[in-house]
């Protein structure tokens, strides 16, 4: 079994404990099923006591009532397991993506996403299903037992050699069905890269007069999917082959060996009785978990081996010329920087040169769209330009190590766990530096009231500064040189953000803050004005006297919004231009 499914079901005992507690509720139909058929036949109906027939009916009416609670309980608590399994399988693929980001490719960026939104969805409802259909099978099957036992032991000898025949028939076919199953997520992902290529082409596919090219490729991997699902549509025959060994055949055998069955003492009731529970519960139970096991349990084993495997391709390999670098120091460097959104769409940023010396505090405004956001993100190697360079204490920036430097956007990333896991899961960091990150940034009110840093996190039950400052406390411990806040700040007071960037600057390093409020700017060492047409470099002062769109911007600017109307004469969606 892979670790991540192991984590989740070690994560909290208590969990598994009031999982089992409530599954014993679950299944006490089929504990009663067939002994309450035997006694209602043989000690009420047929023995004239009608009473005690329906007694026994009621009796098993109860079971079904109090098996529905437990049910319900069953759903809460198998959520409980699977959903702090999807964040940890999250992180593992956004891990990976980061990695392979150093090196991309044809396809690199369709794969990527189609592995977060197929494969950990996928693999989170995998779970949630082998949870439910393994748990339901061992409750069944042990509480079947005991029936039959109680009824009449010797009806055994009729059940369970087949049962087990059919379950060991079943377990041998997982592997060709994970090898099936593999290969049809395999061709699923080719197929959506494929698409995905086309999809973004389609002017130039049509510029080129090259529709029936581009529809032959993507058929082509249609095919190949398809050839694939009938492949593993083949396999799961055996299923059905399993399941009438296991459940079905019991019965049969069951109403074969009546006559002995009678010879050793067992009534008309015990005969209904022990055919009750195999039909109604052990049979079913065994075709549940073959269904689970079958597709969900397959397509778990084969998600979680290809999640791990695009994971370990940025971290087992040697050094390339496309993996992660050290970076000298913490400036930034864009010479002749060009950027567009698309091939035919215009630059948001045209032939930028602009120097960011080591441990400089830079703030960088604009009016809204201008593409101060885009800047940022060439600068954290995020984006990649479409000509001239961006390097980042020498070493280009999409080939930057990811310990290098922090990209902090407006929405802050914080996942469900404790608050230790959330501070210190970019970096390793005592208690010590924690609690100097926590009191730099203003984080310590935060930690008080959730009761400490083994507190469990809820990302949604904490306000959207609160989760800023999560993300603050966080970046501070890691041992980035360059720190990028692009309105990271937003949703905190003024108050609040002067404190965080100040901590920043006083951390060292090199701090590049996408400004939020003229105060943001205050603070920098310089400003970088980006009015659309071309960029002004300077100090606040500097600025005010000579760059007309940052005097208005100042003056006009609003501190309870995260942007600044653009004066008239400006355009917000024309390129930039050099530094001046």
């Amino acid at each position: 079994m892979k670790r991540p499914v192991l984590r989740a079901l070690r994560r909290d005992p208590r969990v598994l404990v009031r999982l089992g507690l409530w599954s014993v509720l679950e299944s006490a139909p089929a504990l009663l099923i067939g002994l309450a058929v035997a006694r209602a036949i043989d000690d009420g109906f047929a023995a004239g006591r009608p009473a005690t027939g329906l007694a026994w009916l009621a009796v098993l009416g109860g079971a079904w009532l109090v098996a529905a609670i437990g049910a319900q309980r069953v759903v809460l608590a198998v959520a409980a397991i699977v959903e702090p399994f999807r964040e940890d399988l999250l992180s593992h693929v956004v891990e990976g993506a980061l990695d392979r980001s150093a090196a991309p490719g044809p396809g690199t960026e369709a794969s990527a996403v189609a592995r977060s939104n197929l494969q950990v969805e996928l693999a989170r409802d995998a779970l949630a299903s082998v949870v439910t259909v393994v748990r339901s099978f061992v409750f069944t099957a042990v509480s079947v037992l005991l029936g039959l036992m109680t009824l009449i032991p010797q009806v055994l000898v009729l059940v369970l050699p087949p049962f087990a025949a059919g379950l060991g028939l079943f377990l041998l076919s997982l592997p060709v069905l994970a090898r099936r199953q593999r290969a049809f997520l395999l061709a699923d992902e080719r197929t959506a890269e494929s698409v995905t290529a086309v999809a973004g082409g389609l002017r130039d596919i049509a510029a080129c007069a090259a529709e029936e090219r581009a529809a032959a490729a993507v058929g082509r991997r249609v095919t190949e999917q398809a050839e694939a699902g009938r492949a593993l549509a083949r396999v799961t025959a055996v299923r059905t082959l399993s399941l009438a060994v296991g459940g079905w055949s019991p019965a049969v055998l069951v109403l074969a060996g009546t006559p002995w069955l009678l010879s050793e003492g067992a009534g008309a009731g015990v005969i209904l009785g022990a055919l009750a529970y195999v039909t109604q519960s052990l049979a079913p139970a065994l075709d549940n978990l073959v269904e689970g096991l079958g597709v969900s349990g397959v397509r778990l084993w084969v998600s979680l081996d290809r999640i791990e495997e695009s994971a370990r391709t940025g971290a087992d390999r040697p050094l390339a010329a496309g993996d992660r670098l050290p970076a000298a120091h913490g400036g930034a460097e864009l010479r002749g920087v060009t950027f567009a959104y698309g091939p035919h769409a215009e630059p948001v940023i045209a032939g930028l040169d602009l120097s960011v010396p080591d441990g400089d505090h830079l703030a960088v405004v604009g009016p809204s769209g201008i593409g101060k956001s885009t800047l940022a993100g060439l600068i954290a190697g995020v984006l990649r330009p479409d000509a001239g360079e961006v390097l980042v204490g020498g070493v280009p920036a999409d080939r930057l190590a990811p310990a290098e430097r922090v990209l902090i956007p407006q929405e802050a990333y914080v996942f469900r766990g404790s608050l230790m896991e959330n501070l210190t899961y970019l970096a390793r960091a005592g208690a010590g530096q924690v609690d100097e990150a926590v009191a730099a940034v203003g984080l310590a009110g935060l930690v008080e009231r959730l009761g400490g840093y083994r507190a469990e996190i809820r990302p949604a039950l904490l306000s959207p500064g609160e989760r800023q400052l999560v993300a603050l406390a966080r970046a501070y411990l890691t041992p980035a040189r360059l720190i990028v806040l692009d309105e990271a700040t937003c949703h905190l007071d003024p108050v609040a953000e002067a404190r965080a960037e100040e901590a920043f600057a006083r951390r060292g390093g090199t701090l590049l803050v996408i400004a939020h409020r003229p105060a943001s700017a205050l603070r920098a060492r310089r400003v970088l004005v980006m009015d659309g047409t071309r960029v002004r470099l300077g100090t606040h002062g500097e600025l005010l006297a000579s760059s007309p769109l940052y005097a208005g911007l100042v003056g006009r600017w609003d501190p309870r919004t995260s942007s600044a109307e653009a004066p008239p004469g400006t355009r917000p969606d024309a390129p930039s231009g050099h530094a001046a």
